[in-house]
C-alpha cells in the first residue's frame, strides 16, 4: 500500500491515436450538447402543446432571453428550426430528427442509470449532460445490458443506491 507521499502508478497512456479519438469525440460532444437541448427542448414543448416561445425557453434553460435570441438565429442559420413572427418556433425535419435521437439516448442512459440503483432526480440530471459524450458503441452496450437484465441483476445483488 503506497503511504501518504505516494501514488500508485497510474495506467499507461493510450496510444496517440487512441487518446486523439477521445478528445476529438469530446470536443464535438462540446460543440453539438448546447444545440441538441435547446432543440430538444423546442421539441418537448411542441409536444406538450405549448407554444416554443423565447420566454420559455429561456425559463427552462435557465437563460437570458437575449442568450436564447442569439442560439435561434444559429439554429435557424443551421436549418434546424424556423421562427415565425407572433407564433412562436417550430423545428425542420432535421431539427426533429436532432430531437428524437437526442431523446432516444438521454432515455438510455438514463435507464441505465436507473438500473445501476441511481436515483430517478439524480438519473435525471445526469443523464442531460451524460448523453452528449456517449458513444454509439457505449449506448449499444447500455442497451443490451437493459435487454439482459440489468436492472434485475443489480436488485438481485442487492446493490443499492449510495453504497
Amino acid at each position: 500500500m503506497p503511504g501518504p507521499d505516494r501514488r500508485p502508478p497510474a495506467p499507461p497512456m493510450p496510444d496517440a491515436d487512441t487518446q486523439c479519438a477521445g478528445f476529438r469525440q469530446a470536443r464535438l460532444a462540446r460543440k453539438t450538447a448546447l444545440i441538441e437541448d435547446y432543440v430538444e427542448l423546442i421539441d418537448d414543448l411542441l409536444n406538450d402543446g405549448q407554444e416554443a416561445r423565447q420566454v420559455d425557453i429561456a425559463a427552462r434553460l435557465g437563460v437570458s432571453q437575449p442568450t436564447v435570441a442569439k442560439m435561434l438565429v444559429r439554429l435557424e442559420a443551421d436549418g434546424l428550426v424556423t421562427r415565425r413572427p407572433y407564433r412562436g418556433i417550430f423545428l425542420t425535419g432535421a431539427g426533429q430528427e436532432m430531437a428524437r435521437a437526442s431523446r432516444a439516448r438521454h432515455h438510455t442512459v438514463e435507464q441505465f442509470l436507473r438500473a445501476l440503483g441511481v436515483s430517478e432526480a439524480s438519473a435525471r440530471i445526469d443523464a442531460e449532460g451524460m448523453e452528449h459524450y456517449v458513444g454509439a458503441e457505449t449506448l449499444r452496450a447500455f442497451r443490451h445490458a437493459l435487454e439482459a437484465g440489468l436492472a434485475a441483476f443489480m436488485a438481485g445483488t442487492g446493490k443499492r443506491q449510495n453504497d
